[in-house]
């Protein structure tokens, strides 16, 4: 694993992290902490860990933790893994050995056999579903789970979607614009574990408002949100 980087977006994540680091520790891959500057709590929780490097955002949100460290990273392959501990490391071997002939992979937890999730309400299952059909009848994307950000992609191929979304839209701009560039990618099942600190930090309504605005603009103006 010496050519992936894990980019772990961070937001006051201090009973989390902590124990998240624990687990990975033995990995023998960078990991790549991605954080505010003032979140001086999460910082200090993890001060005492080594191999870790931890970089501040110049933009918050969600989105740009993960556009600034796709930006920083120089390995072959990186990973999105969130620092609530839900998505299970378990599945790195396969998701490295599958993107070695991918641009991308997304980890899927209604791809079946072996994907689901412990921390899904009736809201968010549906509004998972609705999403993805939507997702697959507007762009023909062939993906199973539009808004699980457990993605591992070549670095090369991510820095060529010109990512934009600085929340949690960029979870539905990722596979957008990976069809829209033709790049390779395929969908691996994985199960969903309950978050370590149990919070979420996405708003059902708020964010499902902006999710589906996102999906609906790239039908309408595909050229230019390619550029933008």
């Amino acid at each position: 694993m010496k050519d992936l980087t894990l980019l772990i977006p961070t937001k006051k994540e201090v009973e989390s992290l902590p124990q998240f680091l624990k687990e990975i520790d033995n990995l023998g891959c960078k990991k790549l902490i991605v954080l505010q500057k003032e979140d001086i709590g999460t910082k200090n929780a993890i001060k005492d860990f080594d191999n870790i490097e931890i970089l501040e955002q110049n933009n918050n949100g969600y989105g740009n933790a993960i556009i600034e460290g796709i930006n920083h990273i120089n390995t072959k392959f990186f990973c999105i893994i969130n620092a609530d501990g839900s998505m299970d490391p378990k599945y790195l071997n396969e998701m490295l050995s599958e993107c070695q002939n991918r641009d991308i992979i997304f980890g899927s937890r209604y791809q079946k056999p072996g994907g689901g999730s412990d921390d899904d309400d009736f809201i968010t299952l549906a509004g998972n579903y609705f999403f993805t059909f939507l997702g697959n009848f507007l762009y023909n994307l062939n993906i199973t789970d539009i808004l699980y950000t457990y993605i591992l992609a070549k670095t090369s191929s991510a820095k060529k979607l010109n990512l934009k979304s600085g929340d949690f839209r960029i979870c539905v701009e990722l596979p957008i614009k990976a069809k829209f560039l033709n790049l390779q990618y395929s969908c691996l099942p994985s199960h969903e574990r309950p978050r370590i600190g149990g919070k979420k930090k996405v708003n059902p309504i708020k964010d499902g408002l902006l999710i589906l605005s996102e999906i609906v603009k790239y039908f309408f103006n595909r050229k230019h949100n390619l550029k933008k």
